[in-house]
């Protein structure tokens, strides 16, 4: 098949092209290069600041349209996958619709469908935005109240989803967040893929023996702290470490360039990521990959969307249960000798689950299914 993708998130669309060609398929990138990760893409969407950083992106959109039509399949980065308000998203939509054979969206970030679940009262128990009743500690924010609180809540933004879905041919999810939200609207034509993760590449570094010290390991992106309750999962690990100062020790890490960043990481054995997330995403898993314990979200709903009952090393931390990060992280320092177990089996999880061929095969099904009903 001849695919393209329009759009990129964490490197996802980059990594899952590269399998895919090893699967033999064409697979060509459009995107902005995941913003400042820069990822590789073959035709570059990158929008430069400034009126004229705007003229030129929309200048750059209409020259690479050419070249983006002709494909069996056409997968966008949600249905905002350009950096263009969504009436000019939409006509480019409605283009390669057009010229190409099938339409599919990847659910692979926030949305209008997703932020509107988010606040529904019973699509989850927790999100990004609420936790139970209440209002998320992001959602209270003064980030959030200055820049987003009005952005999801607008008619344009329900007109352009509406839009979206009702002329694609199929949508596929990369977490359980987004494949629940969708899955009352699309039915059969949602699939769940997963985040796409190179194993191949990444050397693991499996524990053969108890480690002295537990190294806990955690990384501080200022514009997502208390969206994805890193600001919580840092205070939890330094309590711990003021408890048992002798057993485990921190290591926090912040704006330093990525060699060194992995090189810090890899000296680590547990990994603090996420609160307020459901499903393990890209840097977990690539820890996880490299044999660190994940200390992330793996609620049971999550386990089930991927049927694993056997294998469920990540360490789920909930924001419902009061001192539930606290418990969680005092248990992986008195039971330290159960480190290397779940090493081991950390790397399998990512291997068996979401290594970048496994995610490519269920793409390449899903888009055979599509192609065949038309």
């Amino acid at each position: 098949m001849k695919i393209l993708f329009v759009g990129d998130a964490s490197n996802m669309h980059n990594c899952l092209a590269q399998a895919l060609r090893d699967l033999g398929h064409t697979a060509i990138v459009a995107s902005n290069g995941s913003h400042w990760m820069n990822t590789h893409r073959d035709i570059n969407l990158k929008r430069s600041p400034g009126k004229i950083g705007a003229m030129k992106y929309v200048l750059d959109v209409l020259r690479a349209l050419p070249k983006m039509r002709g494909f069996d399949v056409v997968e966008t980065c949600d249905d905002i996958f350009l950096d263009l308000k969504p009436a000019k998203v939409r006509r480019v939509f409605d283009w390669l619709k057009q010229h190409n054979r099938c339409m599919v969206m990847g659910a692979i970030g926030t949305d209008y469908v997703y932020y509107q679940a988010c606040h529904d009262g019973k699509t989850y128990r927790y999100s990004d935005y609420m936790v139970g009743d209440k209002p998320s500690p992001y959602a209270l924010s003064s980030e959030y109240q200055a820049k987003h609180e009005d952005n999801w809540k607008l008619p344009l933004m329900r007109e352009h989803s509406n839009h979206i879905l009702g002329n694609i041919d199929g949508a596929i999810s990369c977490l359980w967040e987004y494949h629940e939200c969708y899955k009352p609207l699309l039915g059969d034509k949602l699939a769940y893929g997963g985040i796409p993760i190179d194993t191949a590449s990444v050397e693991p570094i499996i524990l053969d023996r108890e480690p002295e010290k537990v190294k806990f390991f955690i990384g501080i992106q200022h514009d997502r702290n208390i969206l994805k309750g890193t600001d919580l999962l840092l205070e939890a690990a330094r309590r711990t470490v003021d408890r048992y100062p002798t057993r485990c020790e921190l290591t926090v890490v912040e704006s330093v360039p990525y060699d060194e960043y992995i090189k810090m990481l890899c000296s680590s054995h547990v990994l603090l990521d996420q609160l307020y997330s459901y499903t393990p995403a890209t840097n977990a898993l690539l820890a996880m990959a490299r044999g660190l314990v994940a200390v992330s979200g793996a609620e049971p709903e999550f386990y089930d969307l991927i049927d694993e009952h056997d294998n469920q090393p990540i360490i789920n931390v909930s924001p419902l249960i009061e001192g539930d990060i606290d418990a969680k992280l005092e248990w992986l320092v008195q039971n330290k000798n159960e480190i290397p177990n779940l090493s081991r089996l950390s790397r399998e999880f990512v291997v068996k689950h979401n290594d970048a061929h496994v995610v490519a095969q269920r793409h390449i099904d899903f888009y055979k299914k599509l192609l065949t009903a038309k």
